[in-house]
């Protein structure tokens, strides 16, 4: 149980970066009903008074989509709507960003560019400011506002007869809208059918003044809502009058009105507590059962809800207080330490394979053959490096079994070089050769993929470092201990009888290692 958990917390760590922006969807086959006669061309302007990207002259809708990584997915889908007065859309603070951040949580985020007015000029924040308040602007707003809707409505009804292709729950999909995109959001919780109800609604600082609330359905979808008192359009009010009647009507409704923050933060960091909003957003989606993993392993189903927060709260903790996770074998060394010894000791070094493998096959470690297991699930190799001293050589072993490796390529602490993981085993090998401890320096296991970090390719560069391995310790008389080659398939990945997911052997993997690591063992005790 314990080498599950630490996969687990090291897995839900490891996952916060994960998310794929691959594929743009037209939201209707032909001319958006409508505005069949528009034929102007969506464009960008990067240099304006936002000082963002701002998307114009949408006349064709899309959905941009961001797919959580499999492993993380919870079945929840977001329909995000830009703002930008129904004439731009602040594309990124208020669009991408937001469904970056929400795919990191295993939700599927459609980014929706919805039409615009038209705008005749590239700067389209100075030509809307120009005609800002004026007669022509409220006329523009007036007619492209039900296009808006309706392209919002037409979106969740996309989202849901498209669920099953994006491993999407059809009774789990939401829409969040910022200032015009909350006028979009909001309009979905109203005059819906079941194909374009939403299931939750986030409007963030809409526009939604009280002449558009309409009746509120007895099955109104709950909703999240945020706003800042000193926004500058004097949107507040609207806020926290839909709150109101949302909870009036008992239906379920949250609201974070911030007192500084003004119109328009979205996921810029302006160093206010309005820039905590997205947190409180998860909060709410959490506590509302839509972060829930889709399909959790098996082990985690014995566990409530609170213990698999506690359990990431001291894992979170611990990667700030113990990097390394240098307190992990502490009591154990501290054992060792004190024990005489009528037989050489052998430390095997490693990560979760090596972690494992004495769960796995707690024969391999018997007492009586004197080895010790020092692995730890996860680690890359500058982490083992921080815990080699009291690992290994305070231990004074007569030989290390050092299996390191493969967490680099999934990058498990950031980017790394097969030349810098190189180094870091080097650097033990020669750490260990100074106080006078024999070196085995493993292959790294095949792998093809890795189902926490989907989509690195990692199959050549494990080819590449071993090869790197292979010749170091050729030429400095260290035993190289092959576990590649018998292990592989023809795409040189683990073979699937050997594993259980691709990375991590079974038993049946483990058995194969064994004979192979006891030959290198004697090989190494016999060199000087």
């Amino acid at each position: 149980m314990l080498q599950r958990l630490l996969l687990f917390l090291f897995m839900s760590f490891s996952a916060v970066t994960l998310y794929a922006q691959d594929k743009v969807i037209r939201l209707y086959e032909g001319a958006a009903p409508g505005s069949e006669s528009w034929t102007w061309d969506e464009a960008e302007n990067n240099n304006n008074a936002w000082q963002t990207t701002a998307v114009y002259n949408v006349s064709k809708p899309t959905l941009t989509v961001f797919e959580p990584a499999q492993r993380s997915a919870t079945g929840t889908a977001v329909v995000i709507c830009p703002g930008g007065a129904f004439h731009a859309l602040s594309i990124n603070s208020e669009g991408f960003d937001v469904a970056r951040w929400l795919a990191n949580k295993g939700v599927t985020c459609f980014v929706l560019k919805y039409r615009l007015a038209h705008s005749v000029t590239t700067d389209p924040v100075k030509e809307m400011t120009e005609k800002w308040g004026k007669k022509e602007f409220n006329e523009e707003n007036k007619a492209v506002i039900p296009l808006c809707i309706a392209d919002g409505k037409a979106a969740i009804a996309y989202v849901r007869a498209h669920a099953k292709e994006y491993n999407i729950n059809p009774g789990k999909i939401g829409i969040a809208g910022f200032s015009a995109g909350g006028t979009v959001a909001t309009a979905a919780a109203f005059d819906y059918t079941p194909e374009n109800r939403p299931d939750f609604v986030a409007p963030v600082y809409p526009f939604f003044p009280t002449e558009m609330i309409g009746t509120i359905p007895q099955d109104a979808p709950p909703m999240f809502i945020v706003a800042a008192t000193d926004d500058g359009l004097k949107l507040a009010p609207h806020s926290t009058n839909l709150y109101e009647k949302w909870v009036a009507a008992n239906h379920s409704a949250e609201i974070h009105m911030y007192s500084t923050g003004n119109h328009g933060f979205g996921m810029r960091v302006q160093h206010l507590p309005s820039d905590t909003w997205i947190d409180r957003f998860g909060d709410w989606l959490k506590v509302n059962g839509y972060l829930k993993l889709q399909n959790p392993p098996e082990w985690m189903k014995n566990f409530t809800d609170a213990q698999l927060d506690e359990m990431r709260k001291k894992d979170e903790e611990r990667q700030r207080n113990d990097w390394a996770n240098l307190t992990r074998y502490k009591e154990e060394n501290d054992k060792v330490a004190q024990m005489a010894s009528s037989k050489p000791r052998i430390v095997f070094m490693g990560n979760s394979i090596t972690e494992g493998w004495k769960n796995a096959d707690s024969s391999f470690f018997a007492p009586g053959k004197n080895y010790l297991d020092r692995g730890i699930s996860g680690q890359t190799t500058p982490q083992m490096i921080l815990r080699f001293r009291q690992d290994v050589i305070e231990l004074k072993p007569a030989v290390v079994v050092i299996l390191a490796g493969i967490n680099d390529i999934a990058q498990n602490t950031g980017p790394i070089t097969t030349e810098q993981t190189f180094g870091n085993i080097v650097t033990m090998a020669e750490l260990a050769r100074a106080n006078n401890i024999k070196v085995i320096i493993s292959s790294v296991l095949p792998a093809y993929d890795f189902p926490w970090r989907p989509g690195l390719s990692p199959a050549d560069k494990v080819v590449k470092l071993n090869g790197m391995l292979k010749d170091y310790s050729a030429k400095h008389n260290i035993v190289y201990l092959d576990y590649f080659t018998p292990m592989k398939d023809e795409r040189n990945g683990l073979k699937a009888d050997l594993t259980y997911d691709g990375v991590h052997p079974t038993l049946a993997g483990y058995k194969v290692m064994e004979p192979l690591a006891e030959k290198a063992i004697t090989e190494a005790m016999k060199r000087k």
